[in-house]
């Protein structure tokens, strides 16, 4: 992919140094195309009066002149770099900044905690179609909670209580975690959020978990359940399940931590104090539930770093994340992609009359009928599955995974059983009916697609209407639709058994 511009972005954070490689092309298409991991641990290598000493920042200096290396082979028009908690508390920051500006090249930015709820918040939003709530990033040296009412930040606060710095307060060592040091954290959180009165003001609405402690716990439940979803961002779970999960890690040593599937061997003595400050704000917000939010900091900054277009910035989430991935993989032509989804809207609402299909059903077959071609990205053979594959397994935002799912089966039908058969590991997030709807909204899209077959454009408009055994499609076009007809001959037999109707396609 021919590119434009290349962004590195690095968050110096208090128990994690991370890298984000972005890269945007002239169209407009962006990907992350590397990234880094570095456990740090700052947090916990804190002296007694606050300073971070020359070892720790002799090591973080050799990881920032890696990032740096990486970035510049990348060729970066620019890196960006920010540190946070840790740092920030450090009794000795000015001097940890200057040496490791002098070593590495680079300006660093030492953020605020309202800072970091705010680029928190910002990739929130830009990414899960989420306009009310709690969003909470828990870090290794704090804890931000931001309150979002329609889309707009209301309250935001910081907390100076993280994993790693609540494990350091409370002498947690490799054996298990008492309950009754478990309930002085939870017992010191609370008496934290009880200062900010808002925290509590707003009962029910979800908790959006941003971090690594999020992140460390939702890999964890998904591997221990055998969730069968491939991506964390947007995963859902309850308060019950965070307890159950935190009370079964809690009772077991760090060394039995680092052997449960799932579970990062570097989270393991920091994952318990972690959940616990996740489910005391759980439990003092009264959320209803908690979602996960695959992007953080590094997004946040990005976003603000390399802003879209005055006229794309109130685009929403969904809309953003087709026009991305439709740019990244150009397997379509665009005024075809356009006249499939106007021949898809126009079928739907005369056979969806009696609203029988769910209420979001029209939105993934709009979204379907735009990226039903992506897997020609891998190949136009097989191009059905590559799409199917692609589409769950690619990083796009604004569906739920059940409705990612159902877009999917939608976007890639050739027929029943291949569409059984792609949907059979994924049972445990279906609905009752969702087989069925798939079905439909597929055969439906495999109409859409016929009636354009040529890529030309050549009805003008459509009508469609079911009269008794047959779906009459009176189509006003250029010329005969010679090869439209046989395509939809085609497929016909397919169509009744789903719909129960025989297409018929005429042309004034």
């Amino acid at each position: 992919m021919k590119s434009s511009e290349v962004t590195g972005i690095i968050d110096i954070g208090s128990n994690t140094v991370r890298l984000a490689v972005f890269q945007v092309a002239d169209n407009g298409a962006r990907r992350i195309v590397d990234q880094g991991r570095w456990p740090a641990r700052l947090s916990r290598r804190l002296t007694p009066d606050g300073r971070l000493p020359d070892e720790a920042v002799s090591e973080l200096a050799e990881v920032l002149k890696h990032y740096v290396r990486i970035c510049r082979m990348h060729g970066t028009q620019r890196i960006r770099a920010v540190a946070t908690a840790a740092v920030r508390a450090a009794s000795n920051r000015e001097d940890v900044i200057r040496r490791l500006c002098e070593a590495t090249g680079l300006r660093i930015e030492v953020l605020s905690g309202e800072e970091e709820a705010h680029y928190g918040s910002q990739a929130m939003l830009r990414t899960l179609d989420m306009a009310d709530g709690f969003v909470v990033d828990i870090g290794g040296g704090s804890t931000e909670i931001t309150l979002l009412r329609d889309r707009k930040k209301i309250d935001a606060v910081s907390f100076p209580v993280g994993c790693v710095n609540l494990a350091n307060v409370y002498g947690l060592n490799d054996g298990p975690v008492p309950s009754a040091a478990l309930d002085d954290i939870r017992s010191d959180v609370r008496r934290l959020l009880a200062s900010k009165p808002w925290i509590s003001g707003s009962p029910g609405l979800p908790l959006i978990g941003l971090g690594g402690t999020v992140r460390a716990f939702a890999k964890f439940r998904q591997r221990e359940t055998d969730y069968p979803f491939p991506l964390l961002h947007g995963y859902e779970q309850s308060e019950s399940e965070l307890a159950a999960s935190l009370d079964k890690l809690a009772a077991l040593p760090v060394a039995g931590r680092r052997k449960l599937p799932g579970l990062s061997k570097d989270r393991a003595d920091v994952i318990v104090p972690g959940l616990a400050i996740l489910q005391a704000v759980m439990r003092h917000t009264g959320a209803s539930r908690l979602t996960v939010c695959g992007t953080g900091i590094r997004d946040g900054l990005f976003f603000e770093t390399c802003p879209p277009a005055v006229g794309e910035r109130e685009i929403p989430v969904l809309e953003e994340s087709i026009r991305n991935l439709n740019a990244l993989y150009p397997t379509a032509p665009e005024d075809h992609l356009e006249q499939v989804r106007k021949l898809a809207a126009a079928v739907y609402d005369c056979l969806n009359e009696d609203q029988t299909l769910p209420g979001k059903a029209k939105v993934w077959l709009d979204t379907a009928a735009r990226l039903y071609k992506i897997g020609a990205a891998i190949d136009l053979n097989d191009c059905a599955d590559h799409t199917f594959y692609m589409l769950m397994h690619t990083h796009w935002n604004g569906l739920s995974h059940r409705e990612i799912l159902l877009t999917a089966a939608t976007a890639s039908f050739r027929g029943i059983n291949a569409l059984k058969r792609n949907l059979a590991p994924y049972r445990p997030i279906l609905e009752e009916n969702d087989t069925e709807t798939a079905a439909k909204l597929g055969s439906l899209l495999q109409l859409a697609i016929a009636l354009d077959r040529s890529e030309s454009q050549s009805i003008r408009s459509l009508s469609a209407d079911a009269v008794k055994n047959k779906l009459v499609l009176t189509a006003d076009a250029e010329h005969a639709l010679s090869l439209e007809r046989m395509e939809v001959e085609s497929l016909s037999k397919d169509f009744k058994k789903i719909w129960g109707l025989t297409p018929v396609l005429y042309v004034r």
